[in-house]
């Protein structure tokens, strides 16, 4: 399993209860130590194993009135590192982090990931880890923060975005946020395709939107935003 899937699977996992079944699958990923962490409907799996540990946080829960709140407070704040960012992700990651700082090794590569809210929350995480992540992995985030802020998280991120996924749109660019990382677009047949003109991306998009028609799936831009299609599509990425 190549890296960018294996982090879409944990970042999946992420949306489980956190129980013994969870762990039991967390284990045969091969990850000895597990913490999960939960509070004010803030969620969060630190994981270890020999070579490496894992910061993940949970993304929006469609049933959680905590999340769809942070999802809206979208005005910026100051941020801890530099610039500003969203309000509402910048409280999301508050509630957790005087418990993550002391469970995060200066001995070991970090890896950093998350989908939806979780994919903003561990980005703001990353700024404030810089000189411990060794890489940041986020599935159909949304912009996190202004220019000032994303200028100076010096981590390497690999974004993803499947095709219509309208979550990486909001916020708006038009107020000011804007997204972080090496772009990674998986087109209407869930392959890697980057760089592709404006007019080659209106073309996929709209292939993508007949797709679904086709398979009575309407809103097309709320069911590419799924972890699954992220776990399925990254698969055969080298990334």
């Amino acid at each position: 399993m190549n890296r960018s899937s294996h982090f879409a699977n944990i970042s999946g996992l992420a949306y489980k209860p956190f129980n013994d079944k969870l762990t039991e699958k967390l284990k045969k990923l091969g990850y000895k130590k597990i913490k999960y962490l939960n509070k004010d409907g803030a969620q969060a799996m630190i994981l270890t194993n020999n070579t490496e540990q894992v910061l993940a946080f949970r993304g929006t829960q469609p049933k959680e009135l905590n999340d769809i709140a942070a999802d809206l407070k979208s005005w910026k704040m100051k941020s801890k590192t530099d610039g500003e960012v969203h309000d509402g992700f910048y409280d999301e990651v508050e509630k957790l982090w005087a418990d993550i700082i002391p469970l995060i090794s200066a001995t070991k590569p970090l890896f950093i990931t998350g989908h939806s809210l979780g994919g903003a929350m561990a980005t703001i995480a990353a700024s404030r880890l810089e000189k411990q992540t060794e890489c940041l992995y986020t599935f159909g985030s949304p912009r996190v923060g202004n220019k000032k802020f994303i200028d100076h998280v010096l981590v390497k991120h690999y974004r993803w975005r499947n095709n219509n996924d309208l979550v990486p749109t909001v916020p708006f660019f038009i107020m000011g946020f804007r997204h972080h990382g090496t772009f990674c677009y998986l087109n209407s047949y869930g392959k890697l395709r980057n760089g592709m003109s404006l007019w080659q991306r209106f073309k996929d998009k709209m292939r993508g939107h007949w797709q679904a028609i086709k398979k009575f799936e309407l809103a097309d831009g709320f069911r590419d935003h799924g972890i699954a299609h992220y776990i399925k599509h990254t698969k055969n990425s080298n990334l």
